[in-house]
């Protein structure tokens, strides 16, 4: 048996306090950190979870606005254009020698994050998860399953593994990836595609890949292309097929954001993909549309 690990959880929106609430009902000890008003509802009332995949429950958390002691891991799970507020949080000398696992959309984060924490304990990690934060607290989870894919090329395989295996023993499906530009580009690949098509055009993932098959076909097959000059693996119809085996009522959290009126990640996702793009010369002219009708309509 595995020994208990504490878990510090920056940003316990729809997919940190999901994984927060699954990792505590696991027998974790864990540490989430948010504003104050967040912070006390948590600590009052810990996270609600309402899951297809994991029933409903309710699990109690510690939480703070501010790390002020050493964790085994610290999951970065805010959304990127939140990411420079959030990481004044977590001072560097309260860590320890904790791992640093954003599970953030995009490729460009790893890097900056390595230029704020240990180089070498900065583990990118995927997950695949439709999850959204309903109220402080408050979860819904509506995808059947979440997937979670560790990676970070310097960091210690073992330590990737002993929080992969305790993720999956709270009910994820986590495994250490073999790289990381072929993690976050296999990511990448699947959801700007989906994200830039569903906030377009404002439907959801089964409308999107019925009605707009041709841009959605467009769109894999330019950011597999990106992928593949940027090193990382790409199989084209392995992503098609994830989207057809979606949920057809499934938003991307783009979208969601948009119809909130909420900043939306356009320039982590849809930004890094064209300047990938121009770095290695692939032509994306899908990709390049969708970006720009978006931004022409304020976001």
């Amino acid at each position: 048996m595995t020994h208990p690990f504490t878990v510090a959880v920056l940003g316990p929106g729809g997919t940190g306090g999901l994984l927060a609430a699954l990792l505590s009902r696991s027998g974790h000890r864990v540490i989430c950190l948010a504003r104050e008003a967040t912070a006390d509802a948590l600590r009052g009332g810990g996270i609600t979870v309402h899951s297809p995949q994991f029933g409903d429950f309710t699990a109690p958390v510690e939480a703070d606005t501010e790390l002020r002691e050493p964790v085994d891991a610290c999951l970065i799970t805010v959304k990127h254009t939140a990411l420079d507020a959030a990481l004044t949080r977590v001072p560097r000398s309260a860590l320890g020698d904790a791992l640093v696992v954003p599970l953030l959309n995009g490729v460009e984060h790893p890097a900056a994050l390595r230029a704020a924490f240990r180089p070498d304990r900065v583990a990118p990690a995927v997950i695949r998860v439709e999850s959204t934060r309903i109220a402080p607290g408050v979860i819904e989870h509506g995808s059947p399953f979440t997937e979670i894919d560790l990676a970070g090329d310097g960091v210690p395989r073992g330590r990737l593994e002993a929080l992969a295996d305790r993720l999956t023993a709270a009910g994820t499906t986590a495994r250490v990836a073999g790289d990381e530009t072929s993690a976050l580009w296999a990511k990448m690949a699947f959801l700007a595609p989906f994200a830039l098509l569903t906030t377009r055009y404002g439907v959801p993932l089964g409308e999107a890949r019925t009605r707009h098959r041709a841009e959605l076909e467009a769109l894999v097959a330019e950011s597999a292309a990106v992928g593949l000059a940027c090193g990382a693996s790409a199989d084209p119809a392995r992503a098609l097929a994830r989207y057809d085996a979606f949920p057809p009522a499934a938003k991307s959290s783009m979208q969601r954001d948009a119809e909130a009126g909420r900043p939306l990640e356009l320039d982590a996702i849809g930004g890094a993909l064209l300047r990938a793009a121009e770095r290695y010369g692939v032509p994306v002219p899908v990709t390049a549309r969708l970006v720009r009708e978006l931004r022409e309509a304020g976001h």
